[in-house]
């Protein structure tokens, strides 16, 4: 019986696969040629090209096509994924609020602050107090720009701050507890590493970071927050492109 089921769900995944596709196809093809959706015009039926100049432009541009969804349609599901998983977060500020997803974000990063004064000293309290407080302003903008700011301020604004408020929370307490170094910071370090042996050594971006950066203390801080940043734009591109293969029930309201 699980088996069926699962058969069936496969098929109804790949199913839904062949319909985005084809859809999408369709309409890049369109952009060019005429009644190329689905089965074409109910009367005249589908365009085929007739001429030879005509089937070589008209099998080039399907080629585009067919490597341009190749490339992008992944990328489209994962932005379905996170979309899901923001809607999920969107419920969360729905049912608690502006002023009470802030408040929240108030008492975990003033607690964090706290344990911070009596554990460290100054200048490290300092930095974890400035951590905290971007957390907060963060958690703050991104819940109002996510419900008031419509598709494109949601990219640029809340979808980064949301990432923010998510990623320095642990980074800053790694900071202030030493048995979460070996969990988050260094592993943190790793991928700084990583990050500047392998993708930014485009152009010497690497060396000026080396040479003008040292990585420690609240630095991690603030390699977390440009990630966090950065992370958001991509994953706000993401939704967008998801929105265009399968626009959500509320891309309606958004355009208001």
């Amino acid at each position: 019986m699980a088996t069926r089921t699962q058969a069936r769900n496969r098929t109804g995944v790949i199913g839904a696969i062949r319909v985005d596709l084809a859809t999408l196809h369709g309409a890049w093809m369109e952009v060019i040629f005429p009644r190329q959706r689905g089965r074409g015009h109910s009367v005249m039926g589908k365009w085929k090209p007739e001429t030879l100049p005509q089937a070589v432009s008209y099998y080039s541009w399907y080629l585009i096509g067919a490597l341009g969804l190749l490339c992008l349609y992944p990328l489209a599901v994962v932005g379905l994924g996170t979309r899901f998983y923001a809607s999920k977060l969107d419920s969360t500020v729905t049912r608690l609020g502006i002023v009470g997803i802030t408040l929240v974000a108030v008492v975990i990063w003033g607690l964090l602050s706290a344990l911070a004064y009596l554990q460290l000293e100054w200048e490290p309290f300092v930095a974890i107090a400035a951590a905290s407080s971007v957390a907060v302003v963060s958690t703050a903008i991104a819940a109002t720009t996510s419900k008031y700011g419509g598709r494109w301020l949601s990219v640029l604004i809340a979808y980064p701050f949301a990432m923010t408020a998510i990623f320095l929370p642990p980074v800053a307490a790694a900071l202030v507890t030493p048995s979460l170094e070996p969990y988050v910071l260094e592993p943190s370090y790793d991928f700084a590493a990583w990050l500047l042996n392998n993708v930014l050594y485009v152009g010497g971006i690497s060396d000026y970071f080396r040479d003008n950066f040292e990585l420690e203390g609240a630095a991690y801080a603030g390699m977390w927050f440009g990630f966090a940043v950065t992370s958001g734009w991509l994953f706000g591109i993401l939704v967008s492109l998801a929105n265009l293969v399968r626009p959500s029930p509320d891309d309606g309201d958004d355009e208001n």
